[in-house]
């Protein structure tokens, strides 16, 4: 038997705290000294500990009260239920811990200002420069002619929504067009990084099979570092977050991605994606 000093030790739950649970009927000691002091066995402070990881996810006591009282209460269920919500709680908060990252680095994560004109033909230059000889001939046999594919290219930055996910993507048109100009047309890297995509798959497929989150969760994270490679970002939460949205939506490409990688493929790692960030499923 512990006494509500010891258990507040132990717990770090205030004193205070303790004999008000007692008072709303929450968490009663185990039984009462002639003097009146409180006293709480081992499974008391199980209770304590389930109701501490209630209150980590903010439920009111009022509700915490409800569920335990509740007949049907499962504790097992409980606790799986708990882990869940609070790995959730976890990811996102890592989610922001790197937004806030890349803020204090200088990026700007908020920008959606638009490309001017004398930008567009600065990345439209780089583009038609970065293409292979054989490449820009297939092209230009296609269109007519250079002027008449060039204009093509550049009818693509009307897009307005496909513009505020790139810019979300960079946290900013600066950062979008260094990345752009990055880039150099060199197939052999491209390559690499397309197939470590395809190694990435394939894991969550057998973390799929196996049930095993810590695989997927792996999986996430070396998927994240490949993107931040191919796309030079600084963080590639926003555009595993846009994909997994697309994987939900059965678009072309999940469909695209089941074909080549199994069934459910796109939507495991979608939902892999969201837990591994702390997104609800929506």
């Amino acid at each position: 038997m512990k006494t509500v000093k010891d258990v507040s030790a132990i717990t770090g739950v205030s004193i205070r705290t303790l004999r008000y649970y007692d008072e709303i009927g929450l968490l009663k000691p185990t039984e009462l000294t002639d003097a009146g002091y409180r006293l709480y066995d081992n499974k008391a402070l199980e209770k304590l500990q389930e109701i501490m990881f209630f209150r980590e996810l903010e439920i009111p006591l009022e509700d915490i009260k409800k569920i335990m009282d509740n007949p049907n209460y499962d504790k097992g269920q409980a606790l799986l239920t708990q882990k869940d919500l609070l790995e959730q709680k976890r990811n996102r908060l890592n989610g922001i811990i790197e937004l806030i990252s890349d803020v204090m680095k200088g990026v700007n994560t908020m920008s959606f200002e638009a490309f001017n004109d004398e930008e567009v033909q600065k990345i439209l230059d780089h583009t038609l420069e970065c293409m292979s000889k054989e490449s820009l001939e297939e092209q230009i046999q296609k269109y007519g002619n250079i002027e008449n594919y060039r204009e093509h290219l550049k009818s693509g930055f009307s897009n307005e929504q496909a513009f505020a996910d790139v810019f979300k993507w960079y946290g900013g048109k600066d950062k979008a067009i260094e990345a752009i100009m990055q880039s150099t047309g060199n197939t052999d890297g491209l390559k690499q990084e397309q197939d470590e995509n395809a190694e990435i798959y394939k894991r969550f497929m057998a973390s799929k099979e196996a049930g095993d989150e810590n695989m997927a969760r792996e999986a996430v994270e070396r998927l994240a570092e490949n993107y931040k490679k191919m796309f030079c970002l600084d963080n590639a939460r926003n555009i595993l977050l846009d994909l997994a949205k697309e994987y939900l939506e059965f678009s072309k490409l999940a469909e695209a991605t089941d074909k080549q990688f199994g069934n459910g493929c796109s939507e495991y790692v979608a939902h892999a994606i969201r837990k591994y960030y702390g997104v609800s499923f929506r």
